[in-house]
């Protein structure tokens, strides 16, 4: 399923505002961290799996840079588990 230029726009702007890395019980968002477009790209190329499946498999591709980009982390890594469930109800009605 491919989404057009203005669906990909509208997700990655949900994705921004809504969802957010935790690290020492701070809370980045995702527009603030610059990942929401990078997030919304793959989870786009997944929605025909599904929201679960398509939220598990992207969060786990986007690669986030920490320390001066010496190292990666899958975004997985760095999301609360009640984040993965507001991703999903994020991409639900991309998927239909």
């Amino acid at each position: 399923m491919t989404l057009s230029a203005s669906d990909l726009r509208d997700l990655e702007l949900a994705l921004g505002d809504r969802l957010y890395l935790q690290v020492a019980g701070w809370h980045l968002y995702l527009k603030d961290a610059g990942l929401a477009q990078a997030l919304a790209i793959e989870c786009s190329a997944r929605l025909s799996q599904g929201a679960s499946i398509a939220a598990r498999q992207a969060l786990e591709t986007v690669q986030v840079p920490i320390g001066g980009s010496a190292t990666r982390l899958p975004l997985a890594r760095l999301i609360p588990a009640g984040q993965l469930r507001d991703l999903e109800e994020v991409l639900d009605p991309f998927c239909r």
